[in-house]
């Protein structure tokens, strides 16, 4: 019968921190959105109706100019960093409490929905259907990549081999 340690290995702790960070993090990117609104509202409009881009016709049918439209993109987004911020501070949580196996499955579940919000939502859906690599004033792919690199390394961490799992019984952390 194989037991979790129950001291902090290395790689428990750093998957635990590295979660608790990203956690940290899109807690308080929900929480700015939804106390300043109109902030990122008009980075989101800006962005889907590509206003600030090269107007090539080619791209430009892409654009969304409905205001209602613009708008329930922004709430979604909020809706799931908000939704991605509680699980990931669960899983936090869990690592915290030495409870790996959900911990690791929690973990998973927040740090795949960054790399699905940042990834797919920024760099792809953003940057090239939206054309924002185009825009010099609402160009967010620096921040959006940041976040989806820092996002994999976490969840990489996250789904190392524990000891358990290791050469002979010997774990890596």
């Amino acid at each position: 019968m194989t037991t979790t340690p129950t001291h902090p290995t290395g790689l428990r702790l750093a998957a635990g921190v590295l979660t608790g960070i990203l956690a940290l993090y899109i807690a308080l990117v929900a929480l700015g959105n939804i106390t300043d609104f109109g902030t990122n509202q008009q980075f989101v409009r800006h962005v889907l109706a590509m206003d600030t881009t090269f107007k090539d016709d080619d791209l430009m049918w892409r654009a969304v100019t409905s205001t209602t439209l613009e708008d329930t993109a922004y709430v979604l987004i909020i809706v799931w960093e908000t939704v991605a911020a509680a699980v990931l501070v669960w899983g936090t949580f869990l690592w915290a409490r030495g409870r790996d196996d959900l911990a690791r499955r929690w973990s998973t579940y927040g740090l795949l929905m960054l790399l699905l919000l940042f990834g797919a939502g920024f760099i792809a859906i953003g940057g090239e259907w939206f054309a924002m690599w185009q825009s010099k004033t609402w160009n967010g792919l620096d921040a959006a990549t940041r976040v989806f690199l820092l996002s994999g390394v976490a969840l990489i961490v996250n789904l190392l081999p524990s000891g358990r799992y290791g050469r002979g019984g010997e774990g890596i952390g």
